[in-house]
């Protein structure tokens, strides 16, 4: 076997952050990593993936490998990572005769944590000025009870994600789907098309994380406020903050974190605390 010329650019795959719980006290939580990196085959620009960075080389080779983009491993010469620029530059002898047809036939697959399109919307985005959405603790904790009752196919099969439009507590419409991004982007779409009551909405739930894509698409969409059960990863901080949007991150039952809450966040219904709640 030859040699490859490999990079070694690995970087840490959380980082810390200070939150504000459910009982108005701030404290430091590790949520994952999430760096966009571009991939380009011989100089040519593949796609843009939205990784932790623990391991690039080995995720870029892999895409390449897993898109038929890269067939032989005697082909590879080197792979390169570059963070200061976010780009990994792979240089191989031979490349696919139909790669121009590849790229022009990717389909974008319901799984989590490649972001094909992810570069160029977000310098492409020109956004107005998010609504500063206040958001009371009782009505948080309203909306959660109220959610429980849409996820219909989640209770019967599973494997699916949901999202949802909301004004306050009240669920304006809900969309289940195999990838949380479809179910998103399927609230949007009929937010334009005015299929559903959603105009005033000004809460977007999410069961998925809230990764950078979720955060740009729902600023998009002009809400303020994204509520998930899951957690947070750092670029979708990043953005959350650029953008104007309140996050509320591990929301289930009566705990959360709330991240960039300024003023907004009025904690009107702190719990009182039980054996096991963290001090």
């Amino acid at each position: 076997m030859h040699d490859i010329s490999l990079s070694q650019a690995r970087l840490p795959a959380t980082l810390e952050i200070e939150v504000l719980d459910e009982f108005g006290e701030a404290r430091p939580q590790a949520i994952a990593a999430e760096r966009a990196l571009t991939v380009y085959l011989n100089r040519r620009e593949i796609v843009t993936l939205m990784t932790l960075g623990a391991d690039p080389e080995a995720l870029v080779v892999g895409y390449l490998r897993n898109q038929g983009l890269l067939v032989a491993r005697e082909d590879l010469e080197a792979v390169h990572v570059d963070w200061e620029v976010e780009a990994a530059a792979v240089v191989t002898r031979h490349l696919p005769e139909d790669l121009e047809e590849r790229l022009g036939q990717r389909t974008v697959t319901t799984g989590c944590g490649q972001g094909t399109v992810f570069g160029r919307l977000l310098e492409a985005t020109s956004l107005h000025v998010l609504p500063a959405t206040r958001l009371r603790q009782s009505v948080l904790y309203q909306l959660l009870e109220n959610l429980g009752a849409y996820n219909e196919t989640y209770r019967s099969a599973g494997a699916v994600h949901g999202c949802a439009l909301c004004r306050q507590e009240t669920v304006l419409d809900f969309v289940e789907d195999v990838g949380r991004h479809n179910a998103v982007d399927t609230l949007a779409g009929r937010q334009w098309l005015g299929e559903a009551a959603s105009a005033d909405a000004d809460i977007f739930y999410t069961t998925g994380r809230l990764t950078s894509e979720m955060v740009l698409k729902v600023a998009q969409m002009g809400i303020g406020v994204l509520v998930s059960r899951s957690g947070v990863t750092q670029k979708g901080v990043e953005l959350a903050e650029r953008f104007g949007v309140l996050l509320i991150a591990r929301a289930k039952g009566r705990h959360f974190q709330a991240i960039n809450t300024g003023e907004r966040l009025d904690l009107d219904a702190i719990p009182p605390r039980r054996p096991g709640d963290r001090r």
